[in-house]
């Protein structure tokens, strides 16, 4: 199973993908991403380009088609792409996107799952894989794990544990979905 990664910023759940499992190629919608580094530094192909850079979000996600089309990518692992996937990609590849979203969904989905938890002051949160839909964070759950909130927690040490799960849960499903390792 061919997978790409796509990620908008630092990377850290890409990194733990490509040290375990062959990524053909990471992609991400930000030419200044620190995830870009990544890529050249573990040696896999990396292509950026950034949704102003197209006539509209049709055109973007287009060109997005046509290079997972071209590498053959059976499966998209979304770690820390920001943007919402739009009817261009998700008609092209249904039912073969997967996210990760720093909360235990349905509970505070969206752009910032962990400092909506930290200010809602719950005892737990979590982290969840979910096949990617047309909602926001309302796909099918494929795992979840709960996170708790300790007593002397910062949002800093609870973001960390919280991020530490992520990087376990992410290969265990890819494990689940039939992605071999490296």
């Amino acid at each position: 199973m061919k997978i790409a990664v796509f990620a908008s910023g630092n990377g850290s759940n890409f990194q733990v993908i490509a040290e375990q499992f062959p990524v053909s190629f990471v992609f991400s919608d930000h030419r200044d991403a620190y995830v870009l580094e990544r890529a050249q530094n573990l040696a896999i192909p990396s292509f950026a380009f950034e949704l102003k850079e197209f006539e509209n979000k049709a055109a973007y996600e287009q060109a997005i088609v046509d290079l997972l089309d071209k590498h053959e990518i059976d499966l998209v692992c979304l770690a820390g792409y920001m943007k919402i996937v739009g009817e261009t990609l998700l008609s092209a590849y249904e039912g073969r996107i997967i996210n990760i979203h720093p909360a235990y969904l349905p509970e505070f989905p969206g752009a910032h799952g962990i400092e909506d938890a930290w200010e809602a002051g719950v005892d737990q949160s979590g982290v969840t894989i979910h096949w990617v839909d047309s909602g926001v964070d309302t796909g099918q759950v494929i795992q979840q794990v709960r996170v708790p909130r300790l007593a002397d927690d910062s949002l800093e040490s609870f973001e960390t544990r919280i991020h530490e799960t992520e990087y376990q849960l992410y290969p265990m499903v890819l494990d689940d979905l039939g992605v071999v390792r490296k």
